[in-house]
């Protein structure tokens, strides 16, 4: 069963342990910002930040004023835009996580400019031929742990787990936060994009958060320009075609449903000749 994480911004706080632990767990450098006359910061996701918290400052119907957190970061969805555009298969899904490849990842910035919420962000200096974003600490997940973010969280805002299970549980959140008042509370990510691995427990609109109330795979006009990005980011010049389109080829074939080959039939038994 696909597992994911299910983020519940009613009882985020805004601490950004979230934040800290996954600079810390990923030997994140730290980045030069700058006051921007609020309290979040840094302003932005980047290659170096693959998890920041926005903070929301609204009025409700009545003149209710609203501060409200969001943990920002890849949402790994199962129809995953970055991986649909992506010319060398450097985005790829590894079971329900989503992931870059940095030896194959040509910095052509398909992933950045497809993603219907604009978390893929391509590096600077040295590191600008590869796109960088969470990876739901895969590392920690396939030894068993959570992610740091969920292990973090003071206030379990952020859980991990089966993802039916988390369904259940986000569903069951949205009924208590509307039998108190908050009509507007739903459940983000479980349908949209075939299911995300990342939800949210929303207490108001998906738009309040800077989510898009229905995301969609915008390939149709990136994929036009697949060529014309290959030769810019000079692959054709030094891979060939052919070994592109086999990792394509062989990723899908990963990811297909393996079917149990027929058993083996023994040989049937020599008898002897002559009555021996």
């Amino acid at each position: 069963m696909p597992n994911a994480t299910l983020i519940d911004v009613s009882k985020c706080t805004g601490c950004r342990a979230c934040q800290v632990a996954c600079k810390a767990w990923n030997d994140l450098p730290a980045e030069s910002t700058s006051c921007l006359g609020c309290y979040e910061n840094p302003p932005d996701l980047s290659a170096n930040t693959w998890s920041r918290v926005a903070f929301y400052e609204i009025e409700r119907e009545g003149g209710e004023f609203a501060w409200l957190f969001r943990s920002v970061r890849c949402m790994h969805c199962t129809e995953a835009s970055c991986v649909e555009v992506c010319p060398t298969g450097a985005a790829s899904h590894v079971g329900d996580i989503v992931v870059i490849d940095q030896e194959w990842c040509i910095g052509c910035g398909y992933c950045e400019t497809a993603c219907p919420f604009h978390v893929p962000r391509l590096g600077e200096g040295a590191e600008k031929a590869s796109a960088r974003k969470c990876w739901r600490c895969a590392d920690r997940v396939a030894d068993g742990k959570q992610p740091a973010c969920a292990t973090a969280c003071p206030t379990g805002a952020i859980s991990y787990g089966d993802r039916k299970t988390l369904v259940a549980k986000g569903n069951d959140r949205v009924a208590a936060l509307k039998n108190i008042g908050l009509s507007d509370a739903n459940l983000y990510g479980e349908a949209q994009l075939g299911g995300l691995g990342l939800m949210y427990v929303l207490t108001d609109p998906p738009s309040v958060f800077d989510l898009p109330e229905a995301p969609r795979v915008p390939t149709q006009t990136v994929l036009g320009s697949w060529f014309a990005g290959l030769i810019t980011a000079g692959v054709v010049a030094a891979v060939p075609f052919w070994l592109l389109f086999r990792r394509k080829e062989a990723l899908a074939a990963a990811q297909a449903p393996v079917e149990e080959a027929p058993a083996v039939q023994p040989p049937p038994e020599k008898t002897s000749e002559g009555g021996e």
